[in-house]
């Protein structure tokens, strides 16, 4: 049977909702839900936050390890370290929807952690590798267990929040990305530098060494931390996880207790219903095209080395100007978009166009400070445009069931990382110095992604007039 739920407002006048989880009448103040809400931001934010940060020090480590001996020692050619990267985006793409379809029957908190420690136990063996194969067994190891972290967080995190929470929420944990970017270049820098020859091992394993046992104990910490879902997170009481639930449903999500909705959907039909909504292709076909300029930073070090930076230390540490840049532009947009939620699509559209434009500059630039100066900037368009696409992902599908939406917010991260596998050939080392061909693809995809993100603006607009 139905019930009603009263809730109080800031004035302390009630408002009536349907409430149709049938658990008698529920009444709560403003302040207990921001309670509830700041609970779960102790609990869940800060801590994938860190997963993040360490996720992509462990993806992208391979970039200062390359100019710390790696490509040497191991006999790599150009082609061999391009190979070297896509392998990681081959199990990363496919893994991230089916760790979906998973993530609705677990506990997040175990299933998550699990993950992290399989491929931080990954990681520390690349600092042992002797060959070529050895290298790319792990990476698509680190790759397929990586897979299924940042479609799953997006998940949880549209499971807890309502839509004009989501953007900065959202952002500020993509800005982990950019921040384990600028940790990334500081620890390589110490790391190689301060550890080359020690115990008579290559710095650049170190580098793999230290950050894989850093992912380890992480991963054993946050097991205890993370919530799970809100219905049955053993961290909140019955009340807090019903005041959680009920407004959500408040603002359109569907939490997956409907009885018009019939019995829980299979695998199958759950993606074929996510397949079939044109949102989930607008959105995905966005970020999969802006996507392609996250390859950047895999080659950062080697743009950046090329300022005259003879030392490859002062080179790495010289790429966290670019992380940091971009962690500002990518916050400060999130806070934004959540004020005009229902154009965020529009703000997306604004930021890669911005990034085009920086990336044509940098084609026709040929004195480096300057085009360092350009990648500062285009890093800013580049991850703003991606941290606000992840926003637009969970908000846009909060109407689909649990394990529909699961499957539609995880595309766009699959299509967007698979954009990676043709971006790590387009800066091959006989391209150097200006690199032509890989910013003229960049500036294309980028000019692609912002036509489409109108186009997607505009369709909502039309889609939320319809069902007004």
């Amino acid at each position: 049977m139905d019930s009603t739920l009263t809730t109080k407002t800031e004035s302390g006048h009630p408002y009536q909702s349907q409430d149709e989880t049938s658990m008698g009448d529920v009444s709560w103040t403003p302040e207990e839900e921001r309670k509830v809400v700041r609970k779960v931001d102790l609990r869940l934010i800060p801590t994938v936050w860190i997963m993040f940060v360490i996720s992509w020090m462990d993806r992208s480590n391979l970039g200062n390890a390359k100019i710390a001996g790696l490509n040497a020692d191991l006999h790599l050619s150009s082609a061999d370290y391009s190979m070297a990267i896509i392998t990681f985006y081959f199990g990363y793409a496919i893994c991230g929807p089916l760790s979906n379809i998973i993530i609705t029957r677990l506990r997040p908190s175990v299933y998550f952690a699990g993950l992290m420690m399989i491929w931080g136990i990954a990681t520390c063996c690349m600092g042992a590798v002797k060959t070529y194969p050895q290298l790319l067994i792990l990476r698509i190891i680190v790759g397929i267990f990586e897979g299924g972290l940042t479609p799953g967080v997006y998940f949880v995190i549209s499971s807890w929040y309502v839509p004009a929470e989501q953007a900065k929420r959202a952002a500020f944990v993509l800005s982990a990305v950019l921040l384990g970017g600028a940790f990334g270049g500081i620890i390589a820098g110490a790391v190689t530098g301060g550890l080359e020859g020690r115990y008579g091992i290559r710095g650049w394993r170190w580098l793999f060494i230290v950050e894989g046992i850093i992912t380890i104990i992480w991963a054993m910490i946050a097991g205890f931390i993370l919530p799970d879902f809100p219905a049955t997170c053993r961290h909140f009481t019955p009340e807090e996880k019903m005041i959680a639930t009920t407004r959500l449903k408040n603002c359109g999500t569907n939490v997956g207790d409907n009885a018009n909705d019939g019995p829980r959907l299979g695998k199958f039909q759950s993606v074929k219903l996510a397949l079939s909504d044109w949102r989930t292709w607008g959105v995905a076909g966005g970020i999969g095209l802006c996507g392609c300029a996250t390859v950047l930073p895999y080659f950062y070090p080697t743009l950046v080395n090329g300022l005259g930076y003879k030392e490859h230390v002062m080179a790495q540490y010289m790429t966290v100007p670019i992380w940091a840049a971009a962690f500002v532009c990518a916050l400060s947009s999130g806070f934004i978009a959540d004020r005009i939620p229902n154009h965020r699509a529009a703000f997306i559209a604004g930021w890669a166009g911005f990034a085009a434009i920086i990336s044509i500059v940098v084609c026709m630039v040929q004195e480096y400070k300057a085009r360092y100066v350009l990648l500062i900037f285009q890093g800013c368009g580049v991850w703003s445009s991606i941290s606000l696409g992840v926003a637009v992902a969970t908000t846009t599908f909060q109407d689909m069931r649990p394990e529909v939406r699961a499957i539609s917010v995880s595309l766009p991260q699959a299509v967007g990382n698979a954009a990676n596998i043709y971006g790590a050939y387009l800066f091959p080392q006989e391209h150097a110095p200006r690199y032509l061909t890989g910013f003229a693809v960049i500036t294309a995809t980028l000019a692609a992604g912002s036509i489409l993100f109108a186009v997607v603006d505009v369709g909502l607009a039309r889609r939320r007039k319809f069902l007004s």
